[in-house]
């Protein structure tokens, strides 16, 4: 979901907001004429009687706003659910276009995506499934693969493997 009047010289911010009103957040910033993107996926929900196919916020609690933070700001936090900017240092965290832009292409494209928990470089993970299932160890990249290496503390050595990146968790 996204309203597009697409102002370029302005910045994008995540907005926090209560559990559950992502929807109605976005609905009302765009009434208001408001740049909002609610990137969202298809998830099957179980209801006593039926399954359904619904859309879920792709990040729960966050949506993405397009504003000149100094006018726009109390607009912003207006509509009920809305919670706050996310900050660094105090000031409002800008969101990179080109992470917004990648966001925006992938919930265009016909490929299948579901959230992801982020793993960075140098996290600690288990693995879910697979030979190396239950195994604990620090994720790396290697040639632009994913890499668990499991360590013998006692030993003070190290050995690594290729994993496939969706059958690992962050600890």
């Amino acid at each position: 979901m996204h309203s597009r009047l697409l102002n370029i010289n302005m910045p994008w911010y995540a907005l926090y907001t209560r559990p559950r009103h992502e929807k109605q957040v976005f609905q009302e910033l765009s009434n208001k004429g408001i740049e909002a993107f609610l990137p969202t996926y298809k998830v099957r929900r179980r209801w006593s009687d039926r399954y359904k196919i619904v859309e879920e916020p792709l990040f729960k609690n966050y949506l993405f706003v397009n504003v000149d933070f100094n006018s726009g700001y109390y607009d912003t936090l207006r509509p009920y659910g809305a919670v706050g900017f996310i900050t660094f240092d105090n000031n409002p965290a800008q969101i990179p276009q080109n992470e917004i832009d990648a966001i925006r292409r992938l919930v265009e494209s016909e490929l299948p995506y579901d959230p992801h928990p982020y793993l960075k470089v140098g996290r600690k993970v288990r693995v879910r499934s697979g030979p190396l299932q239950g195994c604990e160890g620090i994720l790396t990249r290697k040639k632009g693969l994913t890499r668990l290496v499991i360590s013998v503390h006692l030993l003070q050595q190290s050995v690594s493997a290729e994993v496939d990146s969706d059958t690992i968790e962050p600890l």
